[in-house]
């Protein structure tokens, strides 16, 4: 797991607008503070240096989390299992 960002808005496309801490991979799984899956990492805009990932929701009401602290779920793809 890895910390995403804060929530600033919910765009009226009801999207929501995260200032990422560092540059996130498009389709990682975005989850809050007790695991409970919130959406995906489907744009990231913005200059490098400053990101913001555009998050596409998966719950119902994305506006209950403006000002909370988001994370990525890390896949495991690409690791070799010993």
């Amino acid at each position: 797991m890895q910390r995403l960002g804060k929530v600033l808005s919910v765009a009226p496309s009801q999207n929501i607008v995260v200032k990422a801490d560092k540059n996130p991979k498009i389709g990682s799984a975005v989850v809050d503070e007790n695991l409970k899956v919130v959406g995906k990492v489907s744009d990231v805009i913005g200059p490098v240096s400053s990101p913001y990932a555009v998050v596409k929701p998966a719950i119902k009401e994305p506006k209950k989390l403006i000002g909370k602290q988001l994370y990525m779920l890390l896949s495991n793809k690409g690791r070799s299992k010993k």
